[in-house]
């Protein structure tokens, strides 16, 4: 299930899988073609071409010659595109442009009328005079619709990329991604705080790179045969090194036999992908992330753009509103009726929100546009909380740190004067509520098991 997952992965990020998939598809498509013999009374024969074969030569090296040009064209508009999203706003952008459907359709679209253009040429002769009676003029029809759809296809690509450049867009792609994401987590906020005991095996990791999913369905019946808790190390999108500890194993007591590390370790390599970038497959921070570094980068003294920083916030707060009421932490699966567990550590609502804030809030807090949008965000995620939820401390914390950073960065007092009553106005409503106690710490539900 992982190694299929990896392909899956691959395929979706690469430019090259589909052309080359349509490019095999042309050719197979217009072997078919040409073997149809269209007669004149064949209610074909409008559809078919009716110049000479020296005619159909001409046409299938033009547009053979116009494609490759096109092609030319689309590759050094799409790097372009690359090379901005990755200085303007984040290099971990770049994986959503080659994972865009567009360009890869585009692309195949191309590809497949270079193909079938330049293998028809085999059909009709490459020197002139070669074939003047016989030819599969319906073949050459197609290569025509083919021209005409690789026409259009640039049109539509230009339109597509001066969009998908943009910064709302591409904070809308990246909010969409990480919401999609968000219900196939199932976690609960405290976990077990199970801790691995004395007799646990550790189980080390067999490569380096970012741990990108885990696949509970690889593990759970060893798990299930040997009555074993499995719990990993490391967070979904966190980097480990080959050789270290990637989780352990151990049974309910010390005297229930655990199977050695070498039978373990096949078992949780199959389980657990590890890649050499993180993917947004089970890790909705790396969507997070790539939104903070857009705010970021439009706070940099090289790019100056507070505005950037606020739609990057403004795209946060409906992947935070929608984190709020969900429960979060470590992801625990297993049996009810009998001791077969596996934890994978995981994030809590305050971690995502910290990191966040943090960031952002440590660059832009000598600008009050910036810290007035934090406030939005979490006055956001105040709006969707219960009255009882313990992560209303969390928003209290971080309140308190925008105003901080930004008294102490901005010099003119009437401009801090809307943080400072942004700031107020959330105090206030945590104090009514009674919501602000920092000694409850304890948080939502225990971990579901799934």
């Amino acid at each position: 299930m992982t190694s299929r997952g990896a392909v899956r992965e691959y395929v979706k990020g690469s430019l090259w899988v589909w052309p080359g998939i349509s490019a095999v598809a042309a050719l197979l498509v217009g072997f078919a073609v040409s073997q149809i013999n269209v007669s004149e009374d064949s209610a074909l024969a409008p559809l078919a071409f009716q110049g000479t074969a020296d005619d159909a030569r001409s046409l299938l090296i033009i547009i053979a010659g116009t494609v490759v040009t096109v092609i030319a064209l689309v590759l050094g508009l799409t790097v372009v595109a690359l090379q901005l999203s990755s200085t303007q706003f984040s290099p971990r952008l770049l994986r959503k442009f080659l994972r865009d459907r567009a360009n890869q359709a585009v692309l195949s679209v191309f590809v497949a009328t270079f193909v079938y253009s330049t293998a028809g040429l085999y059909t009709v002769g490459l020197a002139a005079g070669g074939r003047t009676e016989q030819f599969p003029r319906l073949a050459i029809s197609g290569a025509i619709v083919l021209l005409f759809a690789s026409m259009a296809m640039e049109v539509y690509f230009a339109d597509h990329l001066a969009h998908a450049i943009q910064v709302d867009a591409i904070g809308a792609r990246v909010e969409k991604d990480t919401l999609a994401l968000l219900p196939s987590l199932r976690a609960g906020e405290k976990g077990t705080g199970e801790c691995p005991p004395a007799w646990a095996v550790a189980l080390l990791t067999s490569r380096s790179g970012y741990l990108q999913s885990v696949d509970p369905e690889e593990i759970l019946p060893i798990a299930r045969q040997h009555q074993l808790t499995v719990r990993l190390r490391l967070r979904v999108g966190e980097h480990v090194v080959a050789g270290t500890v990637l989780g352990w194993a151990w049974s309910p007591a010390p005297e229930i036999p655990i199977p050695d590390a070498a039978t373990l370790q096949p078992v949780l390599n199959q389980a657990v992908r590890i890649g050499f970038e993180r993917t947004l497959e089970q890790d909705p921070a790396l969507g997070i992330r790539q939104l903070v570094d857009m705010a970021c980068k439009g706070l940099s003294p090289a790019v100056n753009d507070p505005y950037t920083a606020v739609q990057a916030v403004d795209h946060l707060s409906v992947i935070f509103c929608a984190m709020a009421t969900r429960p979060l932490g470590d992801t625990i699966t297993g049996d009810h009726d009998r001791p077969a567990l596996l934890i994978v550590p995981g994030r809590r609502f305050g971690d995502y929100l910290s990191t966040m804030c943090g960031l952002i809030r440590r660059y832009g807090s000598a600008e009050p546009t910036v810290s007035l949008a934090l406030l939005r965000l979490l006055e956001n995620c105040a709006a969707v909380l219960p009255d009882n939820s313990p992560r209303w401390a969390d928003l209290d914390d971080q309140a308190d740190l925008i105003l901080a950073d930004a008294t102490r960065e901005i010099a003119q007092p009437a401009d801090l004067l809307a943080v400072s009553a942004a700031t107020a106005e959330l105090r206030a409503r945590t104090r009514q509520a009674g919501r602000r106690s920092r000694t409850n710490d304890k948080e939502d539900p225990p971990a579901a098991r799934t």
